[in-house]
Parts: structure tokens; sequence; C-alpha cells
């Protein structure tokens, strides 16, 4: 891989930061709230241990952003790059999530076309894994104009192998 999956990316809107374990208390603090992972397929990440997990297996990736709103200075959530595939030439992009306040707005397109717009500069296919009940993030991944894939069981990082979605993105479809 002779790119970063960890840059830092920024509109006059939104920053990804490279996650660091000094960032657990504020992320934290937005995950704590049970509606957050109401839809997804790990429902218990508002759990402190469980999310500690979730955390962990972030900072391992080496892939993790904290995702901070410029307007009001807020963390608004987290989201990663993973699973670099040097023969396909792909990447998923996922582990996404944000807090209440920021659901709905623009936030989470800036973020993906951001995320989109700098991987597209050396992968020809982006993935997405989403959790088969998470509805707003499979009608987000619509409006993205990624393409539905079908159904895959997904291992995430220490916790037991759930049903999710897999969405695509070539870089020829890329706007």
């Amino acid at each position: 891989m002779d790119f970063s999956i960890q840059p830092i990316l920024e509109t006059n809107k939104v920053r990804l930061i490279p996650l660091q374990e000094s960032d657990f208390e504020r992320l934290y603090q937005v995950a704590s709230d049970p509606l957050v992972w109401e839809q997804h397929p790990n429902k218990n990440r508002f759990q402190r241990d469980i999310f500690r997990n979730f955390f962990d297996g972030a900072m391992i990736s080496e892939g993790a952003f904290i995702i901070i709103d410029k307007v009001s200075n807020e963390v608004a959530g987290s989201t990663r790059f993973y699973s670099y595939d040097e023969d396909e030439n792909s990447i998923f992009i996922g582990y996404t999530f944000y807090g209440r306040k920021f659901w709905g707005g623009q936030l989470n397109p800036i973020v993906k076309k951001m995320m989109l717009d700098y991987i597209f500069q050396y992968v020809d296919l982006v993935k997405f894994h989403v959790g088969a009940e998470n509805w707003r993030s499979r009608k987000a991944m619509e409006k993205l104009g990624a393409e539905f894939k079908g159904e895959v069981m997904v291992a995430y990082h220490g916790e037991p192998t759930k049903q999710n979605v897999e969405f695509w993105i070539k870089k020829e479809n890329w706007k």
C-alpha cells in the first residue's frame, strides 16, 4: 500500500482526524447513547466495556478517524478505512456512527464524499458493510449511489458474526 489510510481530511464543515487513544472518552460520550446503536448489528455498543472493544478494533485498524463538526467544534462520531485488498485494489469504508444531533443532516454525505474523493486516488473499488437491519445506513448508501451486492456475514473485532449487507462504489461510477 503506497498511500495512507489515515490522513487528515478536512472541509469548511468537518474535520477527520486520525483516531488516538486519548480520544476514547470524547468518543464514548457520543457512543454511550443506546439509540445510536439501535439499528446496528451490535446493539450493546453503548456499554462502556463493549465500546472499549470497538474502540480497540478501531485503533488496531490504523485507519480510524474521529469526526469533528467544525461548526460546533463537537465530536460528531467516528468512521474508518479498513481491509485494503491489494489484488482487487479495493478498500472498505465503515464502522461509522454519529451522535443523534448529527443524524439526517449533511454531515454524513460530506464525510463520505471527502473519504471517497481521497481514496479513489489510490483504489478502484470501495466497499461498505452495513448491518442488515440498519435502514438509515442502507438508505444513505443508496443516496450515495452505492450498488447493493447482497447479504454477507461479518465478524467484527472481538464480537460475534452478524448479518450484514454489502454495497460497492466503483471509481469509474464516482462523480
